[in-house]
Order: C-alpha cells, then sequence, then structure tokens
C-alpha cells in the first residue's frame, strides 16, 4: 500500500511562489534594511495587537499592498519610486508573506521578498520588535496603516 502524500493546491502555490524569492532570515533583516530596504508589515491590526508591532516597519494592510507598492498606481506610497524598491514582506509566519511577495514580483518588483519565520522568527530573534505586552492593550499608536488615500479619506 503506498502512502505517497498529496500536497494541497495552496502548498503547491506557495512552493512555486517561494522558488521565485531569494527569502531572508531575521538575522539579515537589519542589515537589509541599513542597505535601504522597506520592512512592509501585512499582518491585520488584530494581530499586530495581539503579537506585537515592528517599529519602524511600513503597515500596509494586505488586501491593498500591491497598489501601495506599485510605482505607476495612483495610490502609491512615497516610497515606491520604481521596480528597484527593496520589499521585505512580513507576516506573522512567513506564508501569507510569501504570496505577497511573489504578487509583487508580478508587477514587476523585482527585489521584493519575505522573512522566513515572519513575525515570530524576528521576535524568536530579538530582532526589531515591540511585543504586545510592552505595547499595552490595543494597536501602537501611530500604527495605522497604509490604506486610505486622498481626501477626504477614501478606502483603496
Amino acid at each position: 500500500m503506498s502512502t505517497t502524500q498529496v500536497s494541497s493546491r495552496i502548498d503547491r502555490v506557495l512552493e512555486a511562489a517561494r522558488a521565485r524569492l531569494h527569502r531572508i532570515t531575521a538575522a539579515e533583516v537589519p542589515a537589509e534594511l541599513r542597505a535601504g530596504g522597506y520592512l512592509v508589515d501585512i499582518r491585520p491590526a488584530a494581530q499586530r495587537a495581539r503579537e506585537g508591532q515592528v517599529p519602524g516597519a511600513l503597515v500596509i494592510e494586505r488586501n491593498v499592498l500591491e497598489w501601495r507598492c506599485d510605482p505607476t498606481s495612483d495610490a502609491r506610497l512615497p516610497q515606491a519610486v520604481d521596480d528597484d524598491v527593496r520589499w521585505i514582506i512580513l507576516c506573522s509566519q512567513g506564508y501569507t508573506s510569501s504570496l505577497a511577495a511573489a504578487a509583487l514580483l508580478d508587477l514587476g518588483l523585482h527585489r521584493a521578498t519575505d522573512v522566513v519565520g515572519g513575525y515570530q522568527a524576528l521576535a524568536a530573534a530579538g530582532q526589531l520588535v515591540r511585543p504586545a505586552d510592552e505595547l499595552g492593550i490595543g494597536v501602537q499608536q501611530g500604527a495605522e496603516p497604509f490604506g486610505f488615500v486622498g481626501s477626504p479619506r477614501r478606502w483603496m
């Protein structure tokens, strides 16, 4: 009797996404930031409140990431100057971030990548994080996501 394990479709999609990325470890993040990269935290607000913050990270909700990072988008961030920006995507454990970074590659943002193990790996390595118990209740002040554009505030 064969015990061949069949992977799910999402496992195959994740594997294909990661095969296109040059993923970085938590230990490599500080050097990447010093070299001009942008760490982008795509975790939902509730997750950031529960797990903790990454001071200095750009908080961009996953559902608007491509619009904020695409230098040709009217909804782009000021940091989205061209296709050579180093976007380093961070989620909780490094799964969603791989898919998100691959989506940025699809836009032509060829230096996009993610952090192996996500926020959990950064926290375990003691890198760049403020745990939730140091923040008090709720999301850190000033950690509003880049989800609103224009005036009056319009969700995009």
